[in-house]
């Protein structure tokens, strides 16, 4: 089955199930079917968000990441499509500002981890009251889903190829793979630090797209993979390597379906930093005696061995250094740095301070000593952020609808 039949399908008011792994950027197809107004049924806040940053240029999408905000934007203008979790749907619906029947698409996304959770029975009733709008179902294993299908897709469209064989088994995983559960703003720096663990020094790492490049390059040391792959790229990435994949937690069903045995990949603990930390001073100790470089310490101390074991001052010049550490890390964080971003909305826009304060805070879910000051100039807007968040910022707040315009960010270039 192709898209074009797809797009016939729901022209003519049937309903279409496209099977994609559960990964908003592996769905760009919805963006060629989806009629507004329209709403993007998913499992959380997070993926709401996910949908409105891939929405194509010129399409627009409002994620529901606060009810008030969300209630307060339905009840001033219409919005072409609108993506949010079934319990704030519902919450939007009962507020009367969410109006179902004017709905003509509906894009259940994955919904093999929304039937069995605690808000299945909402679910059925946002699709019950939507029953005259047409239907996109993403699965990942459109077997699993019969009974939800029967009640809420019948005799749809599958467009793709569901992992069965020929007698409707399940297809076997393909091969072993290793993963860490990293939020989706995480990926990039999760991804150095499994490369470091790894000791990885011809790394592949994926980030999407086809696969056919890899064909003839040197065999890489280690397989990373940034985005969740089909089951034929995963064969692909297989082919390389053993693959580590960084997934969400929802993510983890899925992958279960690929790869087999599945094992997790421990990420570094603050104690696993403090035994670096201490091996590292050990080797620098060890150094500096090999060098031998330290004939004037020793004179200093000669007298101090004559009165202590040579254990309890080195323990004591240990202690010292950890206090004038700390002294010296209080006073670097007595006066904060911080990362700026530059936001495209300005004076021009109407936007004051306020509005980009609540739109961190509700939208991206910024904490207030994670912020600092915000410069509105005429057409455009510099905010002042913790360097630990910035990328979070930039990602959060792109897409994000301040004052009737859609706000983009980047990490400003003189910062």
């Amino acid at each position: 089955m192709t898209l074009d039949e797809a797009k016939a399908a729901l022209q003519r008011g049937r309903h279409v199930v496209l099977v994609l792994p559960p990964d908003v950027e592996q769905a760009a197809a919805v963006w060629e079917l989806v009629g507004a107004p329209a709403v993007i049924v998913c499992a959380d806040h997070g993926s709401a968000a996910e949908w409105a940053a891939a929405a194509p240029a010129g399409v627009r999408v409002h994620a529901v990441t606060g009810l008030s905000r969300a209630t307060q934007i339905l009840r001033t203008r219409a919005v072409p499509l609108l993506a949010g979790a079934v319990q704030d749907l519902a919450a939007l619906v009962a507020r009367s500002v969410l109006k179902l029947d004017a709905i003509s698409t509906v894009v259940v996304a994955w919904p093999e981890t929304l039937v069995s959770g605690e808000h299945a029975a909402a679910l059925d009733t946002l699709l019950g009251e939507t029953h005259e709008a047409r239907r996109i179902v993403l699965s990942w294993n459109p077997a699993a889903l019969g009974d939800f299908l029967e009640r809420h897709a019948r005799r749809a469209l599958i467009v793709g190829t569901p992992p069965v064989d020929g007698s409707g088994d399940s297809l076997a995983p393909l091969g072993p793979a290793r993963y860490a559960v990293v939020p989706q703003f995480r990926r990039h720096a999760a991804g150095r630090a499994v490369l470091e663990a790894l000791d990885a020094q011809r790394p592949f790492i994926w980030e999407g797209g086809p696969l056919d490049a890899t064909a003839g390059t040197p065999s890489p040391d280690a397989v990373l993979c940034t985005r969740l792959p089909t089951r034929a790229q995963f064969a692909a990435l297989a082919r390389l390597g053993e693959p580590v994949l960084l997934v969400t937690a929802a993510q983890l069903p899925y992958l279960r379906s690929l790869a087999a045995p599945l094992v997790a990949l421990p990420q570094p603990s603050a104690a696993d930093r403090a035994r670096d930390r201490i091996d590292a001073l050990g080797a620098e100790i060890d150094r500096l005696v090999a060098d031998g470089a330290i004939d004037a310490e020793l004179a200093l101390l000669s007298p101090l061995f004559e009165r202590f074991d040579p254990a309890e001052v080195a323990a004591a010049l240990l202690a010292l250094r950890r206090q004038t550490s700390d002294v010296s890390d209080a006073a670097a964080t007595s006066t904060p740095t911080w990362s700026r971003v530059f936001v495209n909305i300005g004076k021009k826009d109407r936007v004051a301070a306020k509005d980009l304060v609540g739109a961190l805070i509700r939208e991206v879910g910024l904490e207030k000593n994670h912020l600092g000051r915000i410069d509105v100039r005429d057409t455009f807007t510099l905010v002042e952020v913790a360097p630990a968040v910035a990328e979070k910022v930039v990602r959060g707040l792109t897409g994000v609808t301040i004052r009737g315009r859609r706000a983009q960010a980047r990490l400003d270039r003189q910062a």
